[in-house]
């Protein structure tokens, strides 16, 4: 009776020591032939799922490890592919004593090559817009049972107000219209964070389109419909952190997939000083700290230097290129990550798909810095970032003082745009600098106010000089607001975006006069610019400042632009003897702001403020 007893408590034991395997998620959820790495890592998801031995079953495939994590919920599989492998259903067997799990684990056919995914480069426009502020097209998907707690209401600027992709896909001919050539979305992943997290960069599921926004198909279906118009769109990552609701914080993985996973007892925050990286003096402590401390406590510290992790992270951005055909990566808090690997990442990736292109947000305003990050630097040689594009905070900086200040010869007002500029041999590549004068984390360029001639000369200037030019949504019909009050007063609604707003600026007959004003001036400039070598591949020539007139050409093939900005409030008159080299002895061009001819004499009389970009 005792051997009885024995026997079915060892029986009852392997039952309750196997039932409770499961595999509830597989990412990334399916994966493609014919990528040049041919390693394909599986992360696993399941109730003691970590215990399993894996089997594939698949010609082509082999396994090559397993990895099991600290929690027995996670496990890691690493497949190889050969160049050969076909399309299909693979068949993944995990077993754990007598059960057994078999799971069908689909590989497609590749939409294009690697070469033929094109990024943004400076023939493009880029126009940033928050999601959930621009328009809602789709109101049933505003509350969403079953996710964290949130609350729609658009009087609170810190809420989520319903702004979704179908929004932004009804309004596509507006984008059209406007000239812009790619649109960058703040993060559209899950964010199943307490409070709703509407901005997006606190990622629960780095596989999954927030449903408040829409699906993965509709992504895919919106950046299709887009490509139809020729516009491209950009997809922003964040590789530095995830949202602290992510089930890696709720079930860690392994105590080394964070930095600092300590965090309920010790929390370290990051010091937002991104120095360290080029100080030649930095201590350990300063570097650590803000390298590795958690951006805020609801988004913690991803650790890059964890392999399992990295490649996660790596496999997951081409996935999305795959997937979704985007057309470009902004990658958040960009210095913030471990530095060795992002510049894998980059190499990798510039590897896999050539003509791409990412822009990292490297928020330092002096160029010596942004210039240190970008791919192919003697500054920061032997080490290279593979980073193609950075983007140009020195710009950011000098353009919304030079607002406030008249324009003289010595570091005042559009002078110190100039001397921002002398500072471009710093750069391997300035023409892929990405610039800006406001975005969803500034101020708005326009303050609490409505300056539309210092607005459009600030534009003019962003949208004709040696950058990739960046543009943040509803700049184009004088949307204002400070971070002072909240950062939900710089990130306001697109008036007209819902179906309850008393006005609309998403229509001609909808703007004021003055919202048209502004509004037509981008569309003129934006759509003359589409498709304009000069201004995406010409070379610069700048001229210092002379009676508060900042003006520099680009040329190339014989072509000539030449921009002249008054950066004074009084009317001013310039000796044309200083722009000979650029003008020879011609004696009229055009400027494409007002159409009207612009004649040469011996000077040329501006008003305040006033912006002339005049075809030669």
């Amino acid at each position: 009776m005792k051997r009885l007893f024995l026997i079915l408590g060892t029986f009852l034991l392997s039952l309750s020591t196997y039932a409770a395997m499961n595999v509830n998620k597989i990412d990334p959820p399916f994966w493609y032939t014919g990528m040049q790495n041919p390693e394909l890592q599986l992360m696993v998801y399941g109730e003691d799922i970590g215990n399993s031995a894996v089997a594939v079953d698949y010609p082509g495939i082999s396994l090559s490890s397993t990895v099991k994590l600290e929690s027995p919920n996670y496990l890691i599989v690493y497949l190889r592919l050969e160049k050969d492998v076909k399309p299909g259903k693979v068949t993944l067997t995990f077993a754990q004593g007598k059960k057994k799990i078999v799971k069908e684990y689909e590989l497609k056919a590749r939409g294009k090559k690697s070469c033929e995914h094109k990024g943004f480069d400076a023939s493009d426009a880029l126009y940033l817009l928050m999601p959930d502020r621009f328009a809602n097209g789709n109101p049933e998907n505003d509350q969403i049972p079953g996710m964290a707690e949130y609350k729609v209401d658009r009087n609170d600027p810190n809420a989520r107000h319903g702004g979704d992709l179908a929004g932004i896909e009804q309004h596509l001919d507006y984008f059209s219209d406007l000239g812009v050539t790619a649109l960058w979305f703040t993060p559209v992943l899950e964010n199943n964070m307490t409070g709703g997290s509407y901005h997006g960069y606190a990622t629960t599921d780095y596989y999954k389109v927030d449903p408040r926004f829409g699906t993965n198909e509709e992504y895919r279906q919106l950046i299709s419909k887009c490509h139809d118009r020729d516009i491209k769109v950009v997809m922003d990552m964040i590789f530095n952190h995830c949202g602290v609701e992510h089930p890696w914080i709720k079930d860690m993985p392994s105590k080394d997939w964070f930095n600092n996973p300590d965090h309920e007892k010790n929390f370290v925050q990051t010091s937002f000083k991104l120095t360290p990286h080029v100080d030649p003096y930095t201590s350990q402590y300063d570097f650590e700290q803000m390298n590795d401390g958690w951006f805020v406590t609801a988004m913690p510290d991803l650790n890059q230097k964890n392999p399992h992790v990295y490649r996660y992270l790596v496999q997951n951005s081409f996935w999305w290129i795959e997937y979704a055909n985007i057309d470009g990566i902004r990658m958040d808090t960009y210095p913030y990550a471990d530095y060795d690997a992002m510049s894998n990442w980059m190499k990798e990736l510039n590897e896999e798909y050539p003509n791409y292109n990412t822009v990292g947000e490297t928020w330092v305003t002096e160029p010596a810095y942004t210039a240190w990050w970008q791919m192919d630097s003697k500054l920061s040689a032997p080490k290279n970032s593979n980073l193609k594009t950075v983007m140009d905070f020195s710009f950011y900086d000098k353009i919304n003082i030079a607002k406030t200040e008249q324009t003289e010869t010595w570091f005042k007002g559009l002078d110190r745009v100039y001397n921002s500029f002398v500072y471009d041999f710093l750069y391997p590549n300035p023409a892929s600098v990405l610039a800006f004068i406001e975005n969803h984390d500034t101020d708005r360029y326009l303050g609490e106010g409505d300056n539309l001639p210092m607005l459009k000369q600030a534009s003019t200037l962003l949208l004709t000089t040696r950058r990739i030019p960046q543009l943040y949504y509803g700049t184009e019909i004088m949307m204002n607001g400070v971070k002072s009050k909240s950062d939900g007063y710089v990130r306001k609604d697109f008036p007209g975006g819902w179906s309850d707003d008393k006005a609309t600026a998403l229509t001609a007959e909808g703007r004021s006069q003055i919202q048209n004003d502004c509004y037509n001036f981008y569309k003129t400039l934006l759509n003359w610019r589409k498709g304009n070598d000069v201004i995406a591949k010409g070379s610069m020539v700048q001229f210092m400042v002379q009676n508060g007139v900042y003006a520099y050409a680009r040329q190339h093939e014989g072509k000539t632009v030449f921009v002249m900005l008054n950066g004074t409030d009084a009317e001013t008159t310039v000796p044309l003897k200083y722009y000979k080299e650029v003008l020879k002895d011609t004696k009229q061009g055009k400027d494409i702001l007002s159409g009207k001819a612009v004649s040469f004499g011996e000077s040329l009389t501006m008003g305040p403020r006033e912006s002339l970009v005049i075809e030669l």
